[in-house]
């Protein structure tokens, strides 16, 4: 029973990073266009960075976890 928790666990851990690398692509997409666009708009690059950095810091922390928890399979 928990092998298939742990599965679960894992399935759901996926879905949520598959989520989060859309999420993140974009995010890395806004932060190019912005600083192509440098320097108008330069006020904004240390809060488009800053968040672009956490989503990607959240992924590799996800990814992890699966690593981990598969390692216990």
């Amino acid at each position: 029973m928990a092998e298939t928790e742990e599965t679960t666990n894992i399935e759901e851990l996926k879905t949520k990073i598959k989520r989060l690398n859309s999420k993140a692509g974009q995010m890395k997409m806004d932060l190019h266009d912005l600083a192509e666009g440098l320097p108008t708009d330069y006020e904004n690059l240390m809060d488009v960075a800053e968040a672009t950095y956490k989503i990607y810091s959240q992924l590799n922390e996800l990814k992890q976890q699966v690593k981990n928890m598969e390692k216990k399979l």
